[in-house]
């Protein structure tokens, strides 16, 4: 297993990620994901689906960078695919409102888990960011996603220089629905998930394909775009270095926690 859990409350399934230390991102780990998104689809006992971390302090950081260092071209892609279009997806055939709830770091796969989502609710202490610039990769798919969401500017500059940003900085930009308390966080995504699961199901998942079918334009193809260009970067001189010197300090990092 993958660390992911599934539990159904009050109508709401929850999908509960719990691989520490980050929550990084392996391809088992987002094929259980997409799999746990199928079964809430099926699961006529929830109307809603929460994603949520168990880990303190961290949503998701995103792909193992670490299980690029090396890794074939049809690796990258595979992996690629399943985070990408897997996803997308997953979602867009979920027919129920999906809410994340971030309560730490949310970094470049996590983003995109998080956003693909349909609401956002924060902990006051959550950070955003996409790093991947830094090591010579980039968030193709936040290319198409972003600037949907916050304009093409704001989108750019997030995109480009990889800052991260804190809750309150993404509620303004509208990338988060609604900041609360750290330790409020699990009750007001659960409220407002149960506020969704107590209107008409039918209505919910016609009204809800209906809005995602009104944003898709030129979605999909985007999406689809996004994995042929993250291998095209991934290919290049800086993605290796980069790549490579992201998996030293990994290994290095172990080393010192083994020895403490």
């Amino acid at each position: 297993m993958s660390g992911i859990a599934y539990r159904v409350r009050e109508g709401v399934a929850e999908i509960t990620l719990g691989h520490p230390p980050a929550n990084a991102l392996t391809e088992p780990m987002v094929a259980e994901l997409i799999a746990s998104l199928d079964r809430a689809a099926a699961d006529d006992s929830a109307a809603v689906v929460l994603v949520r971390s168990a880990v303190p302090r961290r949503f998701c950081a995103g792909l193992d960078l670490t299980l690029l260092d090396g890794a074939a071209p049809a690796a990258v892609r595979s992996l690629l695919e399943t985070l990408y279009v897997g996803l997308y997806e997953a979602q867009r055939r979920l027919g129920k409102p999906s809410i994340a709830a971030v309560n730490g770091a949310a970094r470049g796969g996590g983003m995109t888990l998080a956003v693909s989502c349909d609401l956002l609710v924060a902990g006051e202490s959550a950070s955003f960011g996409y790093p991947e610039i830094d090591v010579g990769v980039m968030p193709s798919i936040h290319f198409t996603l972003l600037p949907r969401i916050v304009g093409r500017h704001r989108a750019f500059d997030l995109l480009f220089t990889g800052r991260t940003f804190g809750a309150s900085r993404a509620e303004e930009l509208g990338l988060v629905n609604q900041v609360v308390p750290d330790e409020q966080l699990d009750e007001a995504a659960r409220a407002l998930a149960r506020v969704l699961a107590a209107k008409p199901r039918q209505a919910m998942r016609i009204a809800r394909e209906s809005f995602h079918r009104a944003l898709d334009l030129g979605m999909s193809e985007g999406v689809g775009a996004a994995v042929e260009n993250f291998c095209e970067v991934a290919a290049t001189d800086d993605a290796r270095e980069g790549i490579g010197g992201f998996a030293r300090k990994r290994e290095a990092a172990r080393g010192q926690a083994g020895r403490g």
